[in-house]
């Protein structure tokens, strides 16, 4: 039994640590990595504070997690050893539930979510499922490839999920960690794209990403706004804001889609006679499967799209995760061994 360097939490509120943690073998169907880079995601908050029902102590962050493959465990097939590879916040799935058995992998019964149900990639060694891989492009940087595991598959798959076609308008609400990838993304897909922030500064941030148009959400009805602008048919809720969420509600075109990828357990205050009448659907969107990671991280490849990081050392991963909590981190931040 060896043993690898790890940013542990020891209970529900308490600080980021260095630790030693165990590095053991994979078992059958696993395999071992030696971690390169590992972004910081937001949903990391709910973790340092015992959000989710079942876990257990002390805590080992990161759920966007990029490396090479260090170790087969017995009954791994397809893989080697120095495959670079991804896992984000799908872990593994058991593939014998109902869901799994229709194919509906991120939906898995027993689905499995690094960091929850085993230690993550705030680390310099992590034992995965192999059915969580996603082959990383050689084209990605280990940094570049980590945030698609989580921010990158969760924008574009929420986008490719809709009705829209190409030409058509889609509005990113928000222009953080997510809604700065859902802009690129949006407008790599061909639709004229309306970012939506508070305030007028994230303005021409905003347009570098690829947004055709900025609306600040403070000057006024933002539903109006997307109405002046000829309605949209999309709107990517990135931001995790109910209300802000319900204000766009009034810009969707008849039968538009409202998508919802920003977390928050604040009710969205939508009446029903708001939807009844245009067909509007309002619907959230999950990550997805290692596969839905490796079709992200192939369509970035295809046109430049980049999650904006601030590399630091595991070292810092401390000061790291607090400018991310606390909204001094531009976009991403990013872990790195």
């Amino acid at each position: 039994m060896a043993t690898h360097r790890a940013v542990q939490v020891a209970a529900p509120g308490a600080p980021l640590t260095f630790a030693d943690a165990e590095t053991s073998p994979p078992g059958p169907g696993r395999v071992r990595i030696a971690v390169a880079a590992c972004g910081i995601c937001g949903t990391d908050h709910v973790f340092v504070n015992g959000g989710f029902p079942g876990m257990s102590w002390p805590v080992t962050l990161g759920h966007e997690i990029a490396g090479t493959i260090a170790e087969l465990g017995s009954g791994v097939t397809g893989w080697q050893v120095g495959d670079r590879v991804a896992v984000g916040w799908f872990g593994g799935h058991c593939g014998h539930c109902r869901l799994c058995r229709r194919g509906d992998f991120i939906h898995c019964t027993n689905g499995q979510v690094p960091s929850w149900h085993y230690p993550g990639g705030y680390a310099e060694s992590v034992t995965v499922p192999a059915n969580a891989l996603a082959r990383i492009p050689d084209e990605l940087s280990f940094a570049e490839a980590a945030p698609m595991g989580c921010a990158g598959v969760t924008t574009y798959g929420g986008l490719r999920s809709t009705k829209a076609r190409s030409g058509d308008r889609v509005a990113v609400l928000g222009i953080g960690g997510l809604g700065h990838l859902g802009v690129q993304f949006s407008r790599a897909m061909g639709f004229e794209t309306i970012a939506i922030a508070r305030g007028a500064a994230k303005a021409a941030d905003a347009r570098a990403l690829g947004a055709h148009h900025y609306i600040d959400s403070t000057a006024g009805d933002v539903g109006a706004a997307l109405r002046a602008l000829g309605g949209v048919s999309v709107v990517l809720a990135t931001a995790a804001n109910s209300q802000a969420m319900a204000d766009t509600i009034g810009g969707l075109d008849p039968r538009g889609e409202l998508v919802v990828i920003g977390v928050t357990a604040d009710p969205l205050p939508i009446a029903p006679a708001d939807l009844i009448g245009p067909g509007i659907t309002v619907f959230g969107h999950p990550s997805g499967s290692a596969r839905d990671v490796e079709e992200t991280m192939r369509f970035a490849v295809l046109s430049g799209v980049r999650a904006r990081t601030e590399e630091q050392p595991l070292s810092e991963a401390a000061a790291a995760y607090a400018a991310m909590a606390e909204g001094r981190a531009r976009y991403r931040m990013v872990l790195t061994m």
